[in-house]
């Protein structure tokens, strides 16, 4: 993963804090669809086990992660939604 400027403009946020697997990822998949293609969506967690999951719901669904970030329990993750 190339460095990464978090304060690139976002398309969307996903804010799932105080969320338990698998509610994150759920939530993803939903907020994933309806952006638009190539669209940047910024995820935000408080569950550890996104560290795992949303990566892995990228590599499987064809999205990009471009950037991830941990801030004192909080998990940011930049995804670019596929071209279609």
């Amino acid at each position: 993963m190339s460095l990464f400027n978090t304060d690139t403009p976002v398309d969307g946020v996903l804010d799932a804090s105080g969320l338990n697997c698998p509610e994150p990822v759920m939530m993803l998949h939903q907020h994933i669809r309806d952006l638009v293609p190539g669209g940047l969506l910024k995820v935000i967690a408080t569950d550890p086990s996104t560290r795992r999951d949303i990566p892995k719901f990228c590599v499987f669904l064809d999205h990009e992660l471009v950037g991830q970030a941990e801030e004192a329990g909080t998990y940011l993750y930049w995804i670019r939604k596929k071209q279609d």
